[in-house]
C-alpha cells in the first residue's frame, strides 16, 4: 500500500492529521493510516490507494500546504516510528537541556552516561562552579552534539 506525504504548518501536524481522519469518516474517503510524526515537523503521512484519494482528503483543508509528489518508500518512514531511547544517541560533552524536575530548563554538558541504570551525569552550564548533578536519561533533551556547532 503506497504512503503518501502531506506539507502541512509546522506545529499543525496533529490538527490536520485529526481532520483528515474526520473528513474520511465523514465522507467515505478510504484512508487506511494517518501518521504525525513528532520528530518531522511540517508533514504528515497518509495511506491510501491512489495519490486523487490524498488530493480528495486534503482538498481545501487548512493548515495543509500541498501532497509531496511521489509515494514514500517504507524505509523511509520507519526510522520515524521506531522510537530510539535518548541515552542511545547521548555523548559525552553534548549539551543537553533537562526537561523534566526540579532543574527543568536548565542547560547542561554530559560528563558521563550509565546506560544500564538509565542515567546521566551532567555539569549545569549557568552554575559558578561545576557541580555534577545525575539526572535521568529520560528527563533531558540534546541541545547541541559534541563537536558540532
Amino acid at each position: 500500500m503506497p504512503v503518501y506525504a502531506v506539507r502541512t504548518t509546522a506545529g499543525q501536524e496533529k490538527n490536520v492529521a485529526r481532520l483528515i481522519a474526520m473528513n474520511a469518516k465523514a465522507y467515505g474517503i478510504p484512508i487506511k493510516a494517518i501518521v504525525a510524526p513528532e520528530a518531522l515537523k511540517g508533514y504528515i503521512f497518509i495511506e491510501a490507494d491512489g495519490p486523487h484519494i490524498v488530493d480528495k482528503a486534503i482538498m481545501g483543508m487548512r493548515h495543509v500546504r500541498s501532497r509531496v509528489p511521489g509515494v514514500v518508500a517504507m524505509e523511509d518512514l520507519e526510522r520515524f516510528l521506531i522510537a530510539k531511547p535518548v541515552i542511545e544517541e547521548l555523548d559525552i560533552d553534548d549539551e543537553v537541556e533537562i526537561v523534566a524536575g526540579p532543574l527543568r530548563g536548565a542547560k547542561a554538558r554530559v560528563v558521563r552516561i550509565d546506560k544500564e541504570k538509565g542515567e546521566v551525569v551532567v555539569e549545569l552550564l549557568e552554575a559558578t562552579f561545576p557541580m555534577p548533578v545525575t539526572v535521568n536519561a529520560d528527563a533531558v533533551r540534546i541541545v547541541k552534539k559534541a563537536g558540532k556547532a
